[in-house]
């Protein structure tokens, strides 16, 4: 078989390897795709899972806490932990429903929100002239939770070039990986 031979078997391994590396790593970025759109449609929420960036539901939540959120047509009542957004605010807000009016002649409901920890309400959180959240700013209902587990997510957005060297890492773990079932193909031959 001479060296010319082997060059070429090794080239093309290397091609069939990397072709191999590329398709894995596609497949588990789809995989996490498909489960975040799968929480998505079990829990009708707009995003399932969020994580507590501040003490103001302390002692009830402590920053990093991650939590499972749940979206229904029931009526949320007062005592509820609820994820809510605001208009002009990216980051969305955990806090806890104080007051609720209902408006049965309009079938529309009016909540007051406020952090636990917090000395007054919420209202100098919503938007300008907003005095109240309505059921749209909602994003869902804290169902369950995962004490502290967030404060990898929280180090990354504060420290990015730590989620940087992370990223490159993994990829690079990925790249530079060989697939045993390579070598003993090519051991047999």
């Amino acid at each position: 078989m001479g060296w010319i031979g082997i060059g070429e078997s090794v080239r093309s391994l290397n091609i069939k390897q990397s072709l191999f590396q590329l398709i894995t790593l596609g497949m588990i970025v789809s995989s996490a795709l498909m489960l975040w759109k799968g929480l998505i449609c079990l829990s009708g929420s707009e995003s399932p899972v969020v994580v507590v960036l501040s003490g103001s539901m302390e002692p009830g939540f402590k920053k990093g806490d991650i939590l499972f959120l749940h979206m229904s047509n029931e009526p949320i009542r007062a005592g509820e932990i609820v994820v809510f957004k605001v208009q002009g605010k990216q980051i969305p807000i955990v806090h806890r429903v104080i007051e609720v009016h209902e408006r049965q002649e309009m079938g529309e409901v009016d909540l007051l929100t406020k952090g636990d920890s917090n000395p007054s309400d919420d209202r100098m959180l919503y938007a300008r002239g907003q005095f109240w959240l309505k059921r749209q700013h909602i994003m869902g209902r804290a169902v369950g939770f995962l004490p502290y587990l967030g404060w990898a997510t929280i180090i990354m957005t504060e420290q990015p070039i730590i989620k940087y060297i992370l990223l490159g890492v993994l990829g690079l773990l990925i790249i530079t990986s060989k697939d045993e079932r390579h070598k003993f193909s090519a051991a047999k031959t």
